[in-house]
């Protein structure tokens, strides 16, 4: 399992949401530039656990951001939405499991640190 891992529920049907794309990003040298270090998208119960790269390792300490495509996820299934993307910024500083989940709903999300 990576370090980082995510899993969304849509709220308003009460399910996963299934197939929503997110992006993984790390703070370059603490400023304003992100790189990206990998993509992917939920399966069937709302989860990502595995990126497709090793992020099993020691992740350096730093910022990390998860983006979140809500509007493009929403937009599939012909749902009127506000958020277009969600970004959710989170802090690695040891080798901890970091879970960041995400309640989405078409017109509010809400997020917190998870186990």
């Amino acid at each position: 399992m990576s370090q980082i891992t995510t899993h969304v529920l849509d709220t308003a049907i009460g399910a996963p949401a299934r197939g929503l794309r997110i992006i993984l990003c790390q703070r370059h040298d603490g400023g304003n530039e992100w790189i990206e270090i990998a993509r992917g998208e939920t399966d069937d119960d709302g989860r990502i656990v595995d990126w497709g790269i090793d992020l099993s390792g020691d992740l350096p300490a730093g910022c990390y951001k998860l983006i979140f495509a809500s509007g493009d996820y929403h937009a599939a299934q012909n749902v009127p939405h506000f958020y277009p993307q969600i970004e959710i910024h989170f802090n690695v500083a040891d080798r901890q499991h970091y879970h960041v989940p995400l309640l989405l709903s078409p017109f509010g999300y809400s997020t917190y640190r998870g186990s």
